[in-house]
């Protein structure tokens, strides 16, 4: 159920070093107003209901459909919110969940860790953040990054997102950083809209110098998310392995890593950080995900496996718009897949049933929009 696309070897030997094994979850929530620009993202049909996305999605992991939660899931373009996936693995197989608010607009009424971080600005602007937050953020990544590799030393740590508008935020990271990434990267939409995102990409990076700080980067034209991903990244590898749960993001994320550590003269150990991600992801024919991947230096190519989960045969219309191109990814669905097939062996049909459960529940409390394509 697992595909390796790059760097075969080295994913090879982190999936057999945790095999039969369960990680810890963490999932760090942020918001950029990038996001709520008309047509940008799919994850939320309008930009008002782009506000809640987190927040939703955040309940939804923690609690799931025994709870009537305060920000219901957000109707989507098509599909259904890729929590589902997460969701069905971490409660049928007991995996402990820790929720990060790195900077939202709005607080969910979960058990939350506030790093005190701030919700970003337009990247457009070229001033997305505060520095001094970011640097901020990056000493609580470090510090969390250290504290939950201690409850995960014989494991491994799941760290996922959720930022609308995310993908955005990545492609100017990674072109910040030198990596060709335009045309290369993913989005909930059907078809990646390329353009626009570029456009927003290039308007915010001509306000900045051409070789910055990777965090004055991330001021720049980042997310509050990134810097607390590779933060946490680079201190849990020291103790344990980390499946970078995401897509694009993620690339983003590890390149973030390379640069951080790099600059600030951080300890950390590559063979234990891969990606995961979904094969609508990995394979979506609107993006390159695999060819960004290999875009990196030679000898940073960063490991990047795939759930191979397919939506082919369910029964929710909703579900089948992921095989028509739509949501693809979020919340650590891919990784939390691979989790549940590394750790339990699930095959295809026992994650099928277990998402699909989730999807009855919610369906039959009348709390997600029908939606087909």
């Amino acid at each position: 159920m697992i595909n390796i696309y790059t760097q075969v070897p080295q994913g090879e030997a982190w999936l057999h070093r945790y095999r039969g094994k369960l990680p810890i979850f963490a999932c760090i929530l942020g918001f950029t107003e990038t996001g709520l620009i008309p047509g940008i993202s799919a994850a939320g049909l309008t930009p008002e209901d782009r506000q809640y996305t987190a927040c939703a999605d955040a309940e939804f992991l923690y609690y799931g459909t025994e709870y009537h939660p305060k920000y219901p899931l957000p109707p989507l373009t098509s599909g259904a919110s890729p929590v589902l996936i997460s969701r069905a693995v971490v409660a049928n197989l007991h995996i402990p969940v820790y929720l990060f608010n790195a900077g939202l607009l709005h607080t969910p009424p979960i058990p939350l860790i506030d790093l005190g971080g701030m919700a970003a600005r337009c990247l457009s602007q070229g001033e997305a953040m505060d520095i001094n937050k970011v640097k901020h953020l990056l000493k609580e990544g470090l510090h969390w990054g250290s504290q939950l590799s201690c409850d995960a030393a014989n494991t491994y740590l799941i760290l996922s997102e959720c930022v609308v508008g995310g993908t955005t935020t990545a492609l100017a990271i990674l072109t910040g950083l030198g990596i060709d990434a335009v045309g290369k990267i993913n989005s909930s939409h059907a078809v990646c809209n390329h353009e626009q995102k570029w456009e927003l990409v290039q308007t915010g990076l001509a306000k900045i110098p051409s070789s910055v700080d990777p965090l004055e980067l991330v001021a720049a034209v980042g997310d509050p998310m990134q810097v607390v991903v590779a933060g946490m990244a680079i201190a849990a590898s020291r103790n344990c392995g980390v499946l970078l749960g995401g897509g694009t993001q993620m690339l983003a994320v590890y390149a973030l890593i390379q640069a951080i550590a790099h600059t600030y003269s951080l300890s950390w150990k590559p063979a234990e950080i891969v990606i995961g991600t979904t094969r609508w992801v990995a394979e979506d024919p609107t993006g390159a995900t695999v060819d960004l991947a290999q875009s990196f230096s030679k000898n940073s190519i960063p490991p990047l496996l795939g759930t191979k989960l397919s939506f082919a045969n369910s029964r929710y219309p909703q579900l089948q718009a992921y095989e028509k191109g739509f949501v693809k990814e979020g919340v650590g669905a891919g990784a939390a897949c691979i989790a549940a097939s590394l750790g339990q062996n699930w095959q295809q049909n026992q994650l099928l049933a277990a998402i699909e459960a989730e999807m009855e529940q919610l369906s039959s409390k009348g709390e997600t929009k029908k939606s087909s394509v």
